[in-house]
C-alpha cells in the first residue's frame, strides 16, 4: 500500500474510535464490546497502558463501524455517567487522538538528498549561510554546556565539598 494511501486509512480509523479512561481492571474486550455494541457495531477493541496503571486505573481504544457512532457515544457519555456492567465508576470517553496509536504508519516518506553545491549555482550563497550559523549554534551550544558544568562544579564546591563526580 502506497505510503500516502496506508496514512489516510490510518485517518479514518482514528476518527472512528473512541478513548475511554478511567476503566476498572476487571473490564474485558468482551464487556466493552457488549456495552458499546447498543450504539453500534464494535470493529476493534485494544487496551492501552496508562500511568495510572499501578492505582487500578485503565484505558482503551474503541473503533466503531462508522463515525457516527463514535460520535454519538462520546456525545451520550459527555451528557450522563457511563456504567460498565455496573462498575463502581464512571467511564470517561472522548475522541482518539493520532498519538494513542502504536502502530501508526509515517505520514510521508521523506527523502534527504544530499549533493556537492556547485560555487556558480544560484542556492550556494543560501548553503553557505546554513553551513555558518550550524557552525555558530554548535559553538553556542558547546559554550553553554561548558558553562552550565563550571556552575554545577562551583556549588558543589560551595558547599564544602572537596571533589567533584
Amino acid at each position: 500500500m502506497e505510503p500516502s494511501t496506508e496514512y489516510a486509512a490510518f485517518e479514518k480509523k482514528v476518527k472512528k474510535t473512541i478513548y475511554l479512561d478511567n476503566l476498572s481492571p476487571l473490564v474485558t474486550e468482551a464487556v466493552l464490546q457488549t456495552a458499546f455494541n447498543q450504539f453500534g457495531t464494535v470493529k476493534n477493541v485494544q487496551f492501552i497502558p496508562t500511568h495510572f496503571a499501578s492505582s487500578g486505573v485503565y484505558a482503551a481504544l474503541v473503533e466503531m463501524q462508522s463515525v457516527r457512532q463514535a460520535d454519538e457515544i462520546v456525545r451520550e457519555m459527555d451528557d450522563s455517567p457511563f456504567m460498565i456492567s455496573g462498575m463502581p465508576r464512571p467511564v470517561r470517553a472522548q475522541k482518539a487522538q493520532i498519538e494513542m496509536f502504536d502502530d501508526r504508519p509515517k505520514k510521508r516518506q521523506r527523502k534527504i538528498v544530499c549533493r556537492w553545491v556547485d560555487p556558480s549555482h544560484a542556492n550556494f550563497e543560501v548553503a553557505k549561510k546554513i553551513k555558518n550559523l550550524t557552525k555558530k549554534h554548535a559553538a553556542e551550544a558547546s559554550f553553554l554546556l561548558e558553562v552550565n558544568a563550571n556552575l554545577k562544579c562551583t556549588r558543589f564546591l560551595n558547599f564544602g565539598l572537596t571533589e567533584y563526580p
